[in-house]
């Protein structure tokens, strides 16, 4: 009879044990699959924008985000690295909506985050987005492929105009008809180039490296105006400049794209 005690207690133990394994297990898979959050985050409509401009304040090394004036398409091209001709479904009235954004992280988030590469830097601070539009704005979505005109940027016969890098980080600069950029590799060229053409652009050049780039183009729009009146000998279009400029070309194809799809997205609450 006593054996039979123990050896009930025993297995008794063991159920007791496996459970709380498999609750700590659980808590942990949860945590894990846990992504980062802003400590604190201010969402408002814009009701007075000083310039008319977006402006999006998001450094490498920190996760801290702040925009004015920025438009919803905006914030899901930053949240998932897509540019704006590749999402779809955003409705009204989210779409035409204008937001200003304070976010911040703790110091913590901070330290741990300059301790990754620059790909887990950039992977952390669209999910802290993400996560954000998701509370926020109550957002959901969905990626999938469709067949879509792109273009594929490819090297001329002449060869690349491109200027090796001798900057340690990225710096990207546009305004009209013009674009500057420092250390940018030819796949970053690309996306850049997508944003100002409406479609997606694929890096076809195999160059590899890190370049500096200068890039300036007269728009569909008419050439650039100084005190009102266009200026003197403008630059040509966008597709002769990138040939003349960078020694490179865009070739119209069409090819399977990834897409974002919006499924649901509010107005959000202001605070």
């Amino acid at each position: 009879m006593q054996m039979e005690r123990k050896l009930w207690r025993r297995l008794l133990f063991r159920v007791a044990l496996g459970i709380a394994i498999g609750v700590l297990a659980s808590v942990a898979r949860a945590q894990n699959s846990t992504g980062p959050t802003f400590d604190v985050a201010s969402v408002k409509l814009n009701k007075a924008s000083v310039d008319g401009r977006s402006h999006i304040y998001s450094s490498s090394t920190s996760g801290n985000f702040r925009t004015a004036n920025v438009p919803m398409k905006a914030l899901l091209q930053q949240a998932y690295g897509l540019p704006e001709s590749q999402i779809f479904g955003v409705s009204e009235p989210v779409n035409s909506a204008m937001f200003d954004i304070e976010a911040k992280v703790d110091s913590t988030f901070d330290t741990q985050l300059n301790l990754l590469d620059e790909e887990g830097r950039r992977t952390q601070k669209r999910l802290l987005l993400q996560a954000l539009l998701a509370d926020r704005f109550h957002l959901k979505c969905h990626k999938e492929t469709r067949e879509l005109p792109i273009y594929a940027l490819v090297v001329t016969k002449s060869g690349v105009k491109l200027v090796a890098t001798q900057s340690n980080g990225l710096l990207i600069n546009g305004s009209y008809g013009r674009f500057t950029a420092q250390g940018l590799t030819t796949d970053g060229l690309a996306r850049e180039l997508a944003k100002v053409l409406g479609r997606p652009v694929e890096d076809k050049t195999g160059v590899p490296g890190r370049f500096d780039v200068t890039l300036q183009w007269t728009p569909d729009q008419g050439p650039a105006r100084l005190n009102g009146a266009p200026i003197a000998d403008p630059p040509p279009s966008i597709f002769t400049a990138i040939q003349e400029q960078l020694g490179l070309k865009l070739e119209p194809r069409k090819g399977p794209v990834e897409v974002l799809v919006v499924d649901h997205v509010e107005m959000p609450t202001e605070n």
